[in-house]
């Protein structure tokens, strides 16, 4: 019995072994996965930055976010499973899925937020126009007081004139007819 003993103890102790080397190689296969999760950063076209993870089921996200575009914040692109969706958040917040066939992690910013349906702000460029036309305006009513103010004083002298000459035949009629 103490032959069976001494050989069932050094045959469980092998057993633990190869159960721990196991558990160690299932520990590292996820710390593997946890490090692909990290996102990776990289420069964009279109003054953008490009972010692309992958989590621990193999779905794959890319986020460009557009430092400058007053249009467009961010663009996220999600493959699942094969699947690709593309969701487009604009500088306001709002968060549209976008339906094109154009690689929008490469595309200029205002393509994407076009794609998007944003619209750009209308509102400065009603703003300036009415500012111009203002300008307009001024420039012509400027423009025609001082054509009616010539033309007044040219009036008046015309009136002098005649009104000097009128006196000056009166005054020789007067003469004429006073000896």
């Amino acid at each position: 019995m103490k032959k069976i003993c001494l050989f069932t103890i050094p045959l469980i102790a092998a057993l633990g072994i190869g159960c721990s080397t196991t558990a160690d190689q299932t520990a590292n296969a996820n710390a593997n996965t946890t490090q692909t999760a990290q996102p990776t950063t990289s420069p964009g076209p279109d003054n953008s930055e490009i972010a692309t993870s992958v989590d621990a089921s193999g779905t794959r996200t890319e986020t460009r976010t557009f430092k400058d575009n007053p249009r467009i914040q961010k663009v996220t692109v999600t493959t699942r499973n094969g699947v690709r969706t593309v969701k487009a958040t604009s500088r306001s917040g709002e968060e549209k899925v976008v339906d094109t066939t154009e690689n929008v992690l490469e595309a200029t910013g205002d393509k994407v937020a076009d794609a998007a349906g944003f619209v750009a702000d209308k509102s400065k460029d009603v703003g300036s126009e009415v500012g111009d036309k203002a300008e307009d305006v001024k420039d012509k009513t400027v423009s025609t007081s001082k054509t009616v103010g010539e033309k007044t004083v040219e009036g008046a002298k015309k009136v002098g004139d005649k009104t000097v000459t009128g006196a000056k035949k009166v005054g020789k009629a007067v003469k004429k007819v006073i000896p």
